[in-house]
C-alpha cells in the first residue's frame, strides 16, 4: 500500500475520531448544553467511553487494512519500538494524525458553533486536562502518571492483540473496548487522553488553560506507548511477523 494513501486513512480516520468522539464528550459535559444538565455523570462518562471505544472500533475494520489503523501518535511510537515502522513512516503518521485531530475538532467546533448554547470557552470541545479542569481535581503529577499507565495498558494491548499469535478478526472488538473501559476510570481523572493528536486539536480550538496544558497529554501519552511496547516485547519478543491489519 502507498505510503501516500496509509497517511491519507490516519488523517482522516483522527478527524473522524475527534470529531465524534470529543463531540459526544463535548454534549455530555460541555457548560451551555441543556442535554448535558439532563445527564448525570455516570450516564455522562459511559456515553463517552462507548463514543470512543466505538469509533476506533469502527475505524479498525473501515481502514485498518489501510494503514493499520493507529489514528493516535503513541499507537505509531508503539508499534515504532516493537519494529513494525520505519522512523520515516512514523514521522508521516504523526504528522498526518496531527492534521487529522485539528481539522476534526475545527469541524466539531463549525458545527457546534451554529448553537446559540455554545460557546468556545465556557462549553469547551472536550479538552482534556487537570487540578482544576479535571472532574476531581487531579493535580498534575498525577494526571502525568496516570495518563502514562493508561496508554502503557492500551498500547499493550493492541500490540498483543495484533501479533501473529492474536486473533486478527477479534482484533477491532477487543482494542475498542479497552479503549471504552480505559475511558471509563480515566474521565473523572483527566478527561483520558492517551492520544495526543485527540488531545491537541481541541486544546488548539478552546485555546486558554486547556492549550496551557496540553503539553502533559502529549508527552504523557507518547512516555506510555513506550513503555507498553517495552512490555508487549518483554512478553512476545521483537517479530516482524504481526498481522497487518489493526497495527
Amino acid at each position: 500500500m502507498p505510503l501516500s494513501r496509509k497517511l491519507a486513512a490516519e488523517a482522516l480516520g483522527t478527524a473522524i475520531l475527534v470529531f465524534f468522539a470529543c463531540g459526544v464528550a463535548t454534549l455530555s459535559f460541555g457548560k451551555g448544553f441543556r442535554f448535558s444538565g439532563l445527564l448525570p455523570n455516570s450516564a455522562g462518562i459511559l456515553a463517552t467511553a462507548l463514543a470512543f471505544g466505538l469509533v476506533l472500533m469502527g475505524l479498525i475494520y473501515a481502514i485498518g487494512a489501510v494503514s493499520g489503523c493507529h489514528v493516535n501518535p503513541a499507537v505509531t511510537i508503539g508499534a515504532l519500538v516493537a519494529g513494525r515502522l520505519t522512523f520515516i513512516e512514523a514521522i508521516g503518521y504523526w504528522v498526518a494524525q496531527f492534521i487529522g485531530g485539528i481539522v476534526g475538532a475545527l469541524a466539531l467546533w463549525g458545527v457546534f458553533s451554529g448553537s446559540p448554547m455554545y460557546s468556545r470557552t465556557k462549553t469547551g470541545l472536550g479538552a482534556d486536562g487537570y487540578g482544576s479542569a479535571s472532574m476531581t481535581h487531579l493535580g498534575m503529577g498525577h494526571a502525568f502518571l496516570i495518563e502514562v499507565i493508561m496508554t502503557a495498558v492500551f498500547i499493550f494491548v493492541i500490540l498483543s492483540v495484533t501479533h501473529k499469535l492474536g486473533t486478527a478478526v477479534a482484533a477491532g472488538v477487543a482494542i475498542g473496548f479497552t479503549l471504552t473501559f480505559i475511558h471509563l476510570i480515566g474521565i473523572p481523572l483527566t478527561g483520558t487522553s492517551v492520544n495526543p493528536a485527540r488531545s491537541l486539536g481541541p486544546a488548539l480550538v478552546v485555546g486558554g488553560e486547556s492549550l496551557k496544558q496540553v503539553w502533559l497529554f502529549i508527552v504523557a501519552p507518547l512516555i506510555g506507548g513506550v513503555v507498553g511496547a517495552l512490555a508487549h516485547i518483554g512478553v512476545y519478543g521483537r517479530s516482524h511477523d504481526e498481522v497487518e491489519t489493526a497495527v
